[in-house]
Protein backbone atom coordinates (compact mmCIF):
# COMPACT_ATOMS: atom_id res chain seq x y z
CA UNK A 1 0.00 0.00 0.00
CA UNK A 2 1.39 3.49 -0.79
CA UNK A 3 1.53 6.31 1.18
CA UNK A 4 -1.04 7.99 -0.18
CA UNK A 5 -3.41 5.00 -0.28
CA UNK A 6 -2.28 4.73 3.68
CA UNK A 7 -3.28 8.53 4.26
CA UNK A 8 -6.74 7.94 2.48
CA UNK A 9 -7.29 4.88 4.44
CA UNK A 10 -6.81 7.11 7.28
CA UNK A 11 -9.30 9.90 6.24
CA UNK A 12 -11.90 6.96 5.58
CA UNK A 13 -11.11 5.82 9.13
CA UNK A 14 -11.45 9.29 11.29
CA UNK A 15 -14.85 10.94 11.97
CA UNK A 16 -12.99 14.00 12.83
CA UNK A 17 -9.81 15.72 11.53
CA UNK A 18 -7.97 18.71 12.12
CA UNK A 19 -5.88 20.14 9.58
CA UNK A 20 -2.92 22.41 10.44
CA UNK A 21 -0.54 24.34 8.70
CA UNK A 22 2.80 26.43 9.32
CA UNK A 23 2.80 30.12 11.39
CA UNK A 24 3.30 33.03 9.35
CA UNK A 25 1.57 31.64 6.96
CA UNK A 26 1.61 32.47 2.92
CA UNK A 27 -0.75 30.87 -0.02
CA UNK A 28 0.03 27.85 -0.03
CA UNK A 29 0.20 27.30 3.78
CA UNK A 30 -4.12 28.32 3.60
CA UNK A 31 -4.71 27.32 0.29
CA UNK A 32 -3.28 23.63 0.97
CA UNK A 33 -4.80 23.32 4.71
CA UNK A 34 -8.66 24.79 3.11
CA UNK A 35 -8.09 22.82 -0.18
CA UNK A 36 -7.45 19.54 1.61
CA UNK A 37 -10.32 20.44 4.72
CA UNK A 38 -12.53 21.64 1.71
CA UNK A 39 -11.75 18.23 -0.20
CA UNK A 40 -12.63 15.78 2.65
CA UNK A 41 -15.81 17.58 3.15
CA UNK A 42 -16.75 17.36 -0.01
CA UNK A 43 -16.06 13.62 -0.12
CA UNK A 44 -17.18 12.53 3.18
CA UNK A 45 -20.06 14.85 4.12
CA UNK A 46 -20.60 13.03 7.67
CA UNK A 47 -17.08 14.01 8.69
CA UNK A 48 -16.27 16.91 11.10
CA UNK A 49 -12.78 18.78 9.25
CA UNK A 50 -11.63 21.61 11.16
CA UNK A 51 -8.79 24.38 10.48
CA UNK A 52 -6.10 24.87 13.40
CA UNK A 53 -3.87 28.22 13.64
CA UNK A 54 -4.48 31.86 13.79
CA UNK A 55 -6.69 33.83 10.89
CA UNK A 56 -4.47 36.22 9.34
CA UNK A 57 -6.23 39.31 7.87
CA UNK A 58 -4.17 39.26 4.69
CA UNK A 59 -5.13 35.50 3.63
CA UNK A 60 -8.55 35.62 4.68
CA UNK A 61 -9.81 35.47 1.31
CA UNK A 62 -8.90 31.80 0.53
CA UNK A 63 -9.74 30.82 4.15
CA UNK A 64 -10.47 31.04 6.99
CA UNK A 65 -9.71 28.54 10.96
CA UNK A 66 -11.40 27.51 13.69
CA UNK A 67 -11.33 27.98 17.01
CA UNK A 68 -10.31 24.53 18.87
CA UNK A 69 -10.72 23.51 22.78
CA UNK A 70 -8.51 20.79 23.85
CA UNK A 71 -11.30 18.16 23.83
CA UNK A 72 -11.73 18.73 19.85
CA UNK A 73 -8.56 16.98 19.77
CA UNK A 74 -9.09 13.98 21.70
CA UNK A 75 -10.12 10.80 18.96
CA UNK A 76 -8.89 12.90 16.01
CA UNK A 77 -6.87 12.44 12.63
CA UNK A 78 -4.05 15.67 12.58
CA UNK A 79 -2.59 16.11 9.16
CA UNK A 80 0.19 18.89 9.15
CA UNK A 81 0.81 20.27 5.81
CA UNK A 82 3.55 22.33 4.42
CA UNK A 83 5.26 22.32 7.89
CA UNK A 84 8.66 21.15 7.33
CA UNK A 85 9.54 21.65 11.40
CA UNK A 86 7.46 21.27 14.53
CA UNK A 87 7.95 24.08 16.15
CA UNK A 88 6.79 26.03 12.70
CA UNK A 89 3.36 23.90 13.63
CA UNK A 90 0.54 26.56 13.95
CA UNK A 91 -0.95 25.45 17.26
CA UNK A 92 1.16 23.39 19.20
CA UNK A 93 -1.64 20.77 20.05
CA UNK A 94 -1.32 19.06 16.83
CA UNK A 95 0.38 16.16 18.66
CA UNK A 96 -2.71 15.63 20.64
CA UNK A 97 -4.64 13.36 18.61
CA UNK A 98 -5.10 10.10 17.59
CA UNK A 99 -3.12 10.10 14.86
CA UNK A 100 -0.57 12.31 13.08
CA UNK A 101 0.03 12.14 9.35
CA UNK A 102 2.93 14.54 7.46
CA UNK A 103 2.37 15.98 4.15
CA UNK A 104 4.87 18.30 3.11
CA UNK A 105 7.37 19.31 0.11
CA UNK A 106 10.23 21.06 2.01
CA UNK A 107 13.05 18.42 2.88
CA UNK A 108 12.48 16.37 5.31
CA UNK A 109 14.48 17.57 7.89
CA UNK A 110 12.23 17.03 10.68
CA UNK A 111 10.83 13.15 10.89
CA UNK A 112 7.84 13.59 12.66
CA UNK A 113 4.05 11.79 12.06
CA UNK A 114 2.66 8.24 12.33
CA UNK A 115 3.30 8.34 8.52
CA UNK A 116 4.63 11.44 5.91
CA UNK A 117 4.18 11.94 2.53
CA UNK A 118 7.02 14.20 1.31
CA UNK A 119 7.78 15.05 -2.40
CA UNK A 120 10.49 18.29 -2.65
CA UNK A 121 9.90 18.02 -6.30
CA UNK A 122 6.19 19.39 -6.12
CA UNK A 123 5.82 23.08 -6.69
CA UNK A 124 3.97 23.22 -3.46
CA UNK A 125 1.63 21.09 -0.78
CA UNK A 126 -1.32 22.48 -3.17
CA UNK A 127 -0.45 20.95 -6.29
CA UNK A 128 0.23 17.60 -3.73
CA UNK A 129 -2.95 17.86 -2.74
CA UNK A 130 -4.87 17.70 -6.25
CA UNK A 131 -1.97 14.71 -6.69
CA UNK A 132 -3.78 12.74 -3.47
CA UNK A 133 -7.02 13.17 -5.32
CA UNK A 134 -6.12 12.09 -8.60
CA UNK A 135 -4.67 8.92 -6.71
CA UNK A 136 -7.83 8.46 -4.86
CA UNK A 137 -9.24 6.60 -7.69
CA UNK A 138 -12.53 8.37 -6.73
CA UNK A 139 -12.49 8.24 -2.84
CA UNK A 140 -11.05 12.14 -3.00
CA UNK A 141 -13.00 14.37 -4.91
CA UNK A 142 -12.25 18.14 -6.02
CA UNK A 143 -14.80 21.16 -6.29
CA UNK A 144 -15.07 24.65 -7.46
CA UNK A 145 -14.25 25.51 -3.54
CA UNK A 146 -11.19 23.78 -3.13
CA UNK A 147 -10.17 24.17 -6.70
CA UNK A 148 -9.92 28.19 -5.85
CA UNK A 149 -7.78 27.37 -2.90
CA UNK A 150 -5.45 25.06 -4.01
CA UNK A 151 -5.00 27.12 -7.25
CA UNK A 152 -4.00 30.47 -4.84
CA UNK A 153 -1.32 28.46 -2.79
CA UNK A 154 0.14 26.79 -6.64
CA UNK A 155 0.26 30.82 -7.63
CA UNK A 156 1.90 31.49 -4.56
CA UNK A 157 4.39 29.08 -4.16
CA UNK A 158 5.43 29.53 -7.91
CA UNK A 159 5.22 33.39 -8.01
CA UNK A 160 2.64 33.03 -10.65
CA UNK A 161 4.72 30.25 -12.39
CA UNK A 162 7.75 32.31 -12.40
CA UNK A 163 9.52 30.40 -10.11
CA UNK A 164 12.15 27.64 -11.00
CA UNK A 165 9.77 25.11 -8.98
CA UNK A 166 7.28 25.59 -11.73
CA UNK A 167 7.20 22.42 -13.65
CA UNK A 168 4.95 20.40 -16.70
CA UNK A 169 3.09 18.59 -13.86
CA UNK A 170 2.43 22.10 -12.34
CA UNK A 171 1.12 23.30 -15.51
CA UNK A 172 -1.28 20.07 -15.35
CA UNK A 173 -2.23 20.22 -12.00
CA UNK A 174 -3.23 24.03 -12.50
CA UNK A 175 -5.06 23.38 -16.12
CA UNK A 176 -6.72 20.92 -14.08
CA UNK A 177 -7.92 23.13 -11.45
CA UNK A 178 -8.92 25.59 -14.17
CA UNK A 179 -11.96 23.26 -15.36
CA UNK A 180 -13.78 24.43 -12.07
CA UNK A 181 -14.02 27.95 -13.68
CA UNK A 182 -12.13 29.27 -10.78
CA UNK A 183 -11.21 33.31 -11.39
CA UNK A 184 -7.91 32.79 -11.73
CA UNK A 185 -7.19 36.62 -12.60
CA UNK A 186 -9.12 37.93 -9.40
CA UNK A 187 -6.67 35.98 -7.21
CA UNK A 188 -3.43 36.77 -9.08
CA UNK A 189 -4.87 40.58 -8.55
CA UNK A 190 -5.48 39.75 -4.72
CA UNK A 191 -1.45 38.21 -4.58
CA UNK A 192 -0.35 41.27 -6.17
CA UNK A 193 -2.25 44.24 -4.57
CA UNK A 194 0.40 46.06 -1.83
CA UNK A 195 -1.08 48.46 0.58
CA UNK A 196 0.35 51.96 0.77
CA UNK A 197 2.39 50.76 3.64
CA UNK A 198 3.84 47.99 2.10
CA UNK A 199 5.15 50.48 -1.05
CA UNK A 200 6.41 52.93 1.51
CA UNK A 201 8.17 50.21 3.25
CA UNK A 202 9.63 48.73 0.21
CA UNK A 203 11.07 52.24 -0.85
CA UNK A 204 12.67 52.20 2.38
CA UNK A 205 14.43 49.31 1.55
CA UNK A 206 15.51 49.78 -1.63
CA UNK A 207 16.97 52.80 -0.09
CA UNK A 208 18.75 51.30 2.84
CA UNK A 209 19.97 47.98 2.17
CA UNK A 210 23.25 47.23 2.05
CA UNK A 211 25.58 44.71 -0.75
CA UNK A 212 28.16 43.19 -0.53
CA UNK A 213 31.50 42.29 -2.49
CA UNK A 214 29.24 39.27 -4.62
CA UNK A 215 26.14 40.60 -4.98
CA UNK A 216 24.72 39.14 -1.38
CA UNK A 217 22.21 42.01 -0.29
CA UNK A 218 20.63 42.71 3.33
CA UNK A 219 18.45 44.72 5.69
CA UNK A 220 17.25 44.81 9.20
CA UNK A 221 14.03 45.84 9.89
CA UNK A 222 13.53 46.90 13.39
CA UNK A 223 9.80 46.38 15.00
CA UNK A 224 9.63 50.30 15.81
CA UNK A 225 10.67 50.67 11.92
CA UNK A 226 8.02 48.19 10.45
CA UNK A 227 5.60 49.74 12.77
CA UNK A 228 5.53 53.09 11.84
CA UNK A 229 4.55 52.11 8.20
CA UNK A 230 1.17 50.56 9.94
CA UNK A 231 2.36 47.06 9.32
CA UNK A 232 2.50 43.87 11.60
CA UNK A 233 4.93 40.95 11.30
CA UNK A 234 2.42 39.55 8.15
CA UNK A 235 2.83 42.61 6.41
CA UNK A 236 5.98 42.82 5.80
CA UNK A 237 5.89 39.41 4.09
CA UNK A 238 4.91 41.12 0.56
CA UNK A 239 8.68 42.94 0.93
CA UNK A 240 11.09 39.35 0.86
CA UNK A 241 10.65 39.79 -3.12
CA UNK A 242 11.78 43.47 -3.07
CA UNK A 243 15.15 43.08 -2.97
CA UNK A 244 15.67 40.21 -5.40
CA UNK A 245 13.85 42.41 -8.03
CA UNK A 246 17.77 43.63 -8.18
CA UNK A 247 19.36 42.33 -11.53
CA UNK A 248 22.38 42.53 -9.44
CA UNK A 249 21.36 40.81 -6.43
CA UNK A 250 22.04 36.95 -6.01
CA UNK A 251 20.79 36.09 -2.62
CA UNK A 252 19.43 38.15 0.18
CA UNK A 253 18.13 38.16 3.56
CA UNK A 254 15.40 40.47 5.61
CA UNK A 255 15.95 40.58 9.18
CA UNK A 256 12.45 41.54 10.70
CA UNK A 257 12.17 41.56 14.19
CA UNK A 258 9.33 41.00 16.34
CA UNK A 259 7.58 42.23 19.34
CA UNK A 260 9.82 39.87 21.64
CA UNK A 261 13.00 41.37 20.31
CA UNK A 262 13.78 38.14 18.26
CA UNK A 263 14.54 38.13 14.53
CA UNK A 264 12.96 35.94 11.99
CA UNK A 265 15.14 35.82 8.73
CA UNK A 266 13.57 35.94 5.04
CA UNK A 267 16.41 34.13 2.97
CA UNK A 268 15.95 34.04 -0.92
CA UNK A 269 18.15 32.55 -3.23
CA UNK A 270 18.31 33.15 -7.54
CA UNK A 271 20.56 30.14 -7.98
CA UNK A 272 22.95 28.99 -4.83
CA UNK A 273 21.73 27.24 -2.22
CA UNK A 274 20.56 28.94 0.74
CA UNK A 275 18.74 26.26 3.36
CA UNK A 276 21.90 24.94 4.93
CA UNK A 277 22.64 28.37 5.90
CA UNK A 278 19.01 28.80 7.00
CA UNK A 279 19.77 25.08 9.14
CA UNK A 280 22.98 26.70 11.10
CA UNK A 281 20.44 29.34 12.33
CA UNK A 282 17.59 26.61 13.22
CA UNK A 283 15.81 27.36 10.28
CA UNK A 284 15.24 25.25 6.62
CA UNK A 285 13.44 25.19 3.97
CA UNK A 286 13.84 24.82 0.16
CA UNK A 287 17.49 25.67 -1.58
CA UNK A 288 16.17 29.13 -3.00
CA UNK A 289 13.91 30.15 0.05
CA UNK A 290 14.42 29.18 2.88
CA UNK A 291 13.69 31.04 6.78
CA UNK A 292 15.06 31.30 10.37
CA UNK A 293 15.15 32.16 13.94
CA UNK A 294 17.46 34.64 15.55
CA UNK A 295 17.09 35.07 19.59
CA UNK A 296 19.59 38.29 19.31
CA UNK A 297 21.15 40.03 16.47
CA UNK A 298 24.77 41.61 17.97
CA UNK A 299 26.57 43.59 15.43
CA UNK A 300 28.73 40.64 15.70
CA UNK A 301 26.22 37.88 14.88
CA UNK A 302 24.92 39.93 11.71
CA UNK A 303 28.77 40.50 10.58
CA UNK A 304 29.22 36.98 10.67
CA UNK A 305 26.24 35.79 8.68
CA UNK A 306 26.71 38.38 6.05
CA UNK A 307 29.97 36.67 5.79
CA UNK A 308 28.49 33.58 5.13
CA UNK A 309 25.77 34.80 2.89
CA UNK A 310 28.37 36.65 0.94
CA UNK A 311 30.34 33.76 0.37
CA UNK A 312 27.31 31.87 -0.96
CA UNK A 313 26.94 34.65 -3.06
CA UNK A 314 30.58 34.03 -4.52
CA UNK A 315 29.50 30.50 -5.54
CA UNK A 316 26.71 31.99 -8.00
CA UNK A 317 27.55 31.20 -11.60
CA UNK A 318 24.22 32.55 -13.61
CA UNK A 319 23.30 29.14 -13.40
CA UNK A 320 20.68 27.43 -10.97
CA UNK A 321 22.68 25.24 -8.31
CA UNK A 322 20.23 22.29 -7.79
Amino acid sequence: MTIEQQIIEKIKEYDKIIIHRHTDPDPDAFGSQGGLAEVIRNSFPEKTVYQAGENDGSLTWITTEDELTDDMFKGALVIAIDTANRPRVDDQRYDQGDYLIKIDHHPNDDHYGDISLINTGASSCSEMVVDLVNKSEGQLVLNQKAARMLYAGIAGDTGRFMYDNTTAHTLRVTAQLFEFDINASEMNRKMDDISQGVAKLSAYVWDNMVMTEHNAAYIVLKHDLVKSFDLGAQGTAPIVSVIGKIDKVVCWTLFVEGEDGKYRLNIRSKGPVINELAKEYGGGGHPLASGAMMDTLTDDQLKEYVAKLDQIAATYTGEKND
